[in-house]
């Protein structure tokens, strides 16, 4: 019942506006944060879902003592997808694997995979494709067939107080996320701009891919964040970092630090529309207003641009983890249309299934990501490369 008044609590002051869902959860003093969280962020998901059931059983009138919020989290049925499958209309939930990539920087794959095997977990090899792992339950685990290094596990499995984890040999990172480091490719020995970088699970990846050899400059103008970014890096044995509490547009691409950058992540701000832990957080984050959707886009360009001034500059990936087309084709539909440069778009992973949607042509050469293409979290990646004048 403590569970339940706690979740009550944390619903109304966020009908209040007394805070963040994070914020009042962690400011409650319940014990078992994870499992509170949990339950807040399944009762909004289903907060229509809830109302309309509740006001069918006209529950309120039943009882008179008891307060809507807490109506909300004890009508509860054995699964979430059962209390969809009631009421008519409702959308089914894409449960998404648990996705965790092996920190090469401290341990490999094959020691990885040795260890759950030693804990009872069962490897099933290289998985053949999405509904092997629509199927994946248990103590099953797959490794990705794309990503090398990415052991796939069911959806719910928790991890966050695995030894390996904590040790940093282990990042719980989306599928979708990893693939920013991975396009951009770079070689060890490079340098490498990180230009938006905390929490850092994409700059821990470009570490690792450069073997901690060369040199990554990350920025990020939210002290908060970098300072747990550099917690990030250094449980992930990072060495090969240089991070800044600047803004990217202030950085000044003729300065001799920079003359060697060849390659740049730009993972900027966004409505964090394809995010499903931002869904569940804020049901109405998967439509954003226009005014800020249009404030975005504006921010977004003039990274894009500003990172295309880098002299030296080869390979650039431009990555949202949103949905919506201002922020991810139409961006770099104007860019393109600038010519600031020689770049062209790269035809990037040319099987992956889900493409940029066609509002300008070559924007398929451009990745989408979505729990129902997928089975990830939803993404927009593209590649820019500089053409050689000469040929």
């Amino acid at each position: 019942m403590a569970l339940y008044g706690a979740a009550a609590t944390v619903l109304s002051g966020l009908e209040a506006h007394q805070g963040s869902l994070k914020t009042l959860v962690y400011g409650s003093r319940f014990q078992n944060v994870r499992q509170l969280y949990a339950l807040v962020c399944q009762t909004q998901r289903y907060s229509a879902v809830l109302d309309a059931v509740i006001r069918s059983a006209k529950l309120l009138e039943a009882e008179k003592k008891l307060k809507p919020h807490l109506a909300k989290v004890k009508r509860c049925v054995s699964r979430n997808e059962d209390l969809l499958e009631s009421s008519p209309g409702a959308a089914q939930v894409i449960q998404l694997p648990r996705f965790v990539r092996v920190n090469t920087l401290k341990t490999c794959l094959d020691d990885t995979i040795d260890y759950f095997k030693r804990e009872g977990y069962s490897y099933q090899g290289c998985a053949s494709g999405l509904d092997e792992l629509r199927a994946l339950e248990g103590k099953r685990f797959f490794l990705d067939p794309l990503l090398p290094e990415l052991l796939v596990f069911p959806s719910g499995t928790d991890l966050h107080k695995h030894p390996l984890y904590q040790a940093g040999h282990l990042i719980l990172q989306d599928k979708a996320s990893c693939l920013p480091a991975m396009l951009l490719a770079p070689p060890p020995g490079s340098h490498v701009i990180d230009a938006c970088a905390a929490p850092g699970n994409k700059t821990s990846h470009l570490a690792a891919l450069l073997k901690n050899q060369g040199k990554i400059f990350a920025f990020d103008l939210d002290a908060g964040r970098l300072a747990a970014m550099a917690t990030l890096l250094t449980r992930a044995g990072v060495s090969c970092c240089e991070i800044a509490n600047e803004d990217f547009l202030s950085i000044s691409p003729s300065n001799p630090r920079y003359s060697r950058v060849q390659y740049i992540l730009l993972d900027p701000s966004c409505s964090g529309s394809g995010m499903v832990s931002r869904q569940l957080e804020e049901p109405g984050a998967v439509s954003p207003s226009q005014e800020r959707l249009h404030a975005l886009a504006g921010f977004q360009r003039r990274a894009l641009s500003h990172a295309l001034s880098f002299p030296a500059l080869q390979r650039l990936v431009y990555s949202t983890c949103s949905v919506c087309q201002e922020e991810n084709e139409d961006v770099v539909q104007d860019i393109l249309q600038q010519k600031l440069g020689p770049f062209r778009l790269v035809d990037a992973l040319p099987l992956w299934p889900q493409r940029g949607l066609s509002t300008f042509p070559g924007a398929e050469h451009c990745i989408r990501a979505s729990p129902e293409a997928t089975l990830t979290g939803g993404f927009f990646v593209a590649v820019l490369e500089r053409v050689d004048e000469k040929r």
